[in-house]
């Protein structure tokens, strides 16, 4: 895999899921095989494999995975896997990071990797006496040792050392123990395994040369062998934040470092948010983050006072100096690190490094995520951060719509009442607004499309069963001083040029419906309000057309009629898509579930209104990945010109499916629609529109007691639709659970 050139991924944040997965492949970050388990959502760690890792096993507890950005580590790039709930940690380091390569990043050193074993010796008469019989038979203590692991000491690892001590006095026998250290440098592995069998494995020579009685033998986790110091200095200029000075900044940081160097109370959260960073690492690379916590804390009060970890200091010439020094016994081979496919992405993320290289970048994150906190601390105060996501996290709890939602957020910080009943009243109130304004400007409604039956085919003259997905998208025309689009929830707001000769995207299709209309002189905002996901090939872009057509017809009071309405909506289609095949706005300006055919004879009606004799219950599982419908229609043509034949056997096939669904859905016969369904998923998937996570949403729907479930829509992405007569709830929890979102509807 390559190295890495640069982990600054400028806007990282704002992409969505697959376009960051796909940065990080072009990085060299990820194969493909890892871009395909993160996308399909494989890369997770499977029930069987954890029941193999531990005891009673009833399931899998998933976290977030995010990535620390910026990093530079002894002059070499990083993107950092860190698994944490808690929010603000990923951000704050990725923005920590980013200010201290400004500075030449942070510099790492580590000792060899030594892990201690203990073996407890009791029953000893003449302490002094044992110990120093011990020491002298050193070497063929530690050759006993390494005869039980020659691959450690081939890969220069190895038992290397050992030490000897005396605890006098000890409980209420005042027995004398004696206490042998056997320090074992484990390279790469984490080494728990191989330091309790060497104990186990020296002690009876221990009890032969000591005259005592071995009991305890087990390694100890107190890791001070194997050391990281991490530093950084950052020069005043670059710690300036809104109105606090650089030199405020850096006095700030030092005098709270100070503090929690005396004061236990402090320290202790102030060593915690080191290890915020530090655990967040461990878990993404599938190290005892127990372990490292144990160490760290037990250091941090090894001279009787527990203290801060790092230290924090002005230099000779006014930058900010830091620096961590702590145990760090990290292993990048064996045990849950090959079992957990998460991990192993990880470690490749990384760039695979070796467990010193891992233990200096899970320092060089714990200085990092110190200094993000202290910077916080000591200026505007992390409380108002905390304050905001807390809001967040109500509004969200609420359930309040994205059109209202950062108005309810700003609502809570300013009243300072963060609670559920006050965001939902707040929602109320806006509401209440809202509709006095709605009353003189009123939306117009569209339709979304489940196509049930006939995708693609359909381009090719075969007919399709589509059903209408219920008030998909809303639009509204309101006075403005200039023509313009407005799309809240999707963060869009867009002058729509109308004197431009080949405007583009869907601010060119509103141009040209304008100039269609004869409106292109009017001045006004056009106001959309989506109601499902784009780019989820469920016919949002035509209904986003139909209900803006409407809208400007009631503004205008053009009264266009439903027909008017569908021919002014294809053309939109066909000026977004290309070769669309008309059952997008159809079905979004009639609202019904329909039989639609592409006509010989252009005067023929293209579509029939069936009529189902019960409600049909579907789920739709949206795989998360946008799928432009012109890519995949084009990818389907040009396949299709490649294999005629073969490709309209497939589709001839589509169309007899489909004749034979169309009489079981107006029968209600849902056993045969459901096996309907399969067989045409069978079909698409021939035809290469499927992915990996539409075949897991396939199966999660089956496997919950779908009837059928298939692909809907163009493929490559998107969504599926399942039959689901009893188990709507059950199929969309499973979907959920397993990261979907899904929508629930009936057809009456």
């Amino acid at each position: 895999m390559a190295q890495l050139s640069n982990s600054r991924i400028p806007g990282f944040f704002k992409l969505d899921v697959p376009a960051r997965i796909q940065a990080l492949r072009e990085r060299g970050l990820l194969t493909t095989a890892d871009v395909q388990a993160l996308e399909s959502g494989t890369h997770t760690l499977r029930t069987p494999t954890a029941d193999r890792m531990i005891e009673n096993v009833v399931g899998v507890m998933g976290l977030p995975l995010g990535l620390g950005l910026n990093f530079l580590i002894n002059g070499k790039d990083y993107v950092v896997p860190l698994v944490v709930e808690e929010p603000s940690i990923v951000a704050g380091l990725s923005g920590a990071a980013r200010i201290t390569r400004l500075s030449g990043g942070i510099e790492v050193d580590t000792t060899d990797p030594v892990l201690i074993g203990q073996v407890q010796i009791a029953d000893i008469e003449f302490a002094d006496n044992a110990k120093k019989t011990l020491l002298e038979n050193r070497e063929e203590i530690l050759n006993l040792a390494n005869s039980l692991h020659p691959k450690m000491v081939a890969r220069g690892g190895g038992a290397v050392d050992i030490e000897v001590h005396i605890h006098r006095d000890v409980g209420e026998s005042k027995e004398t123990l004696l206490i042998l250290h056997l320090l074992v440098d484990t390279r790469d592995a984490m080494g728990a395994n191989v330091v309790n069998s060497m104990c186990e494995g020296i002690a009876s020579l221990i009890e032969t040369i000591s005259g005592g009685t071995v009991f305890l033998r087990i390694l100890s986790n107190f890791t001070d062998r194997a050391m990281v110091t991490a530093k950084l200095t950052i020069p005043v200029e670059n710690l300036a934040t809104g109105d606090y000075s650089g030199e405020r900044v850096r006095d700030g940081i030092v005098i709270a470092n100070d503090w929690a160097r005396v004061d236990m109370y402090r320290a202790v959260t102030h060593n915690k948010g080191i290890m915020n960073g530090i655990d967040a690492v461990a878990l993404a690379t599938g190290n005892d983050f127990r372990a490292i916590e144990a160490a760290a804390h037990a250091f941090a009060a090894a001279d009787g006072q527990y203290r801060a970890l790092t230290s924090w200091t002005k230099s000779e010439n006014g930058a900010l100096e830091g620096i961590l020094h702590m145990p760090m016994k990290v292993g990048t081979v064996g045990g849950s690190l090959e079992t957990n496919p998460t991990v192993a992405i990880n470690h490749r993320i990384l760039g695979s490094p070796n467990a010193a290289e891992l233990a200096g970048i899970m320092g060089a994150v714990g200085l990092a995520q110190n200094f993000a906190a202290l910077r916080s601390l000591s200026t505007a105060g992390i409380q108002q951060h905390h304050m905001n996501l807390h809001a967040r996290s109500v509004a969200s709890t609420a359930n309040v719509p994205d059109e209202y939602f950062n108005e309810v957020v700003d609502a809570l910080i300013e009243e300072g009442d963060i609670k559920v009943w006050r965001a939902q009243d707040i929602l109320r109130r806006l509401r209440s607004t809202k509709t006095e304004d709605d009353t003189e400007h009123a939306r117009s409604a569209s339709c979304g499309k489940v196509i049930l039956l006939g995708e693609h085919s359909v381009v090719y003259g075969r007919p399709a069963l589509a059903l209408p997905l219920p008030l998909a998208v809303e639009a509204r025309v309101v006075p403005s001083e200039e023509p313009i689009l407005l799309i809240p929830r999707w963060g869009i707001e867009q002058q729509i040029h109308t004197t431009e000769a080949n405007p583009q995207g869907l601010v060119g299709v509103l141009a040209m419906l304008l100039h269609q209309l004869g409106l292109n002189e009017k001045s006004v905002a056009i106001e959309v309000f989506p109601n499902v996901p784009r780019a989820m090939g469920l016919g949002g872009s035509a209904a986003i057309a139909v209900a803006v057509i409407r809208a400007l017809s009631d503004f205008f009071d053009l009264a266009l009629s439903s027909e008017r309405v569908n021919e002014l909506a294809f053309q939109c289609e066909r000026s977004a898509h290309g070769n669309p095949s008309g059952v997008d706005n159809t079905i979004a300006t009639y609202g019904e579930p329909l039989l639609y055919k592409q006509p010989a004879n252009p005067n023929d009606p293209a579509h029939e209104i069936v009529k189902p004799a019960k409600p049909v219950p579907l789920v739709v599982g949206m795989s998360g990945k946008e799928s432009l419908t012109a890519n995949m229609v084009e990818q389907v043509r040009q396949a299709h010109v490649r294999h005629k034949v073969t490709y309209e056997m497939v589709f001839d096939q589509l169309a007899s499916i489909t004749a034979d669904g169309v009489e079981a859905f107006i029968e209600g016969d849902f056993p045969k629609l459901g096996e309907l369904m399969n067989m045409a998923h069978g079909c698409l998937n021939a035809i290469q529109i499927s992915t990996p996570a539409l075949e897991e949403l396939v199966f999660l729907a089956r496997n919950n007691g779908a009837l059928g479930a298939k692909i809907t829509g163009a493929g490559g992405g998107g969504s599926v639709v399942a039959l689901c007569p009893d188990t709507q709830d059950d199929v969309a929890k499973a979907m959920e659970t397993a990261g979907y979102q899904t929508l629930s509807f009936t057809i009456e």
